[in-house]
């Protein structure tokens, strides 16, 4: 199993919401036995809270539920556990990096140069914005980003996600954490 992290400051907006993207993404290629999709912050601040209520309100209109997400912070298992680390942006990725045992940093990236978007090599933080223009933009990014992560991820790891099932990827799959629905 193949296996997502992504990773904002807080777990509060944009990794939870890239989770749920990314998630849906993977359910509607029928990968969900192949491809563990998890969200987490570099900071421990929002630890336990939901996502912004901003987040889920967006989320909601685009067809994603998110409100049974509760913010995590990474912790050093992680960086074992997971093949890809996908920082939301460039001071979380610094972050993650000074987090990492050195042997994992390698699996830690930044989202825009996995899939390059051409005005922003960051997913901007909407926390600090009033109103939902900027949470419509972090969904924008993220929905764009998240339509060419399969393709990189499939041309990555062929042998896995193109071969059998095998029994323990499906436990895994129904393991991780709950919560995302797609309507």
């Amino acid at each position: 199993m193949i296996k997502v992290l992504f990773v904002c400051l807080g777990n509060i907006c944009r990794s939870p919401a890239a989770e749920a993207v990314f998630r849906s993404v993977v359910g509607r290629h029928h990968l969900d036995q192949r491809i563990l999709v998890d969200s987490a912050g570099t900071s421990g601040v929002q630890v336990g809270r939901a996502p912004d209520p901003r987040a889920q309100k967006i989320a909601l209109r685009r067809g994603f539920d998110v409100s049974r997400l509760r913010a995590r912070q990474i912790g050093q298992a992680d960086f074992a556990r997971f093949h890809h680390i996908i920082a939301m942006d460039r001071a979380n990725l610094d972050d993650l990096r000074d987090l990492s045992p050195p042997q994992y940093r390698e699996r830690i990236q930044l989202f825009f140069d996995i899939v390059p978007h051409p005005s922003s090599p960051d997913v901007p933080d909407p926390y600090l914005a009033s109103g939902l223009a900027a949470f419509e933009e972090m969904f924008d990014l993220i929905e764009a980003g998240c339509a060419g992560l399969l393709p990189w991820l499939r041309q990555a790891h062929a042998a896995e996600l193109d071969g059998p099932v095998t029994t323990g990827s499906a436990a895994a799959a129904r393991s991780s954490r709950a919560g995302v629905v797609r309507s």
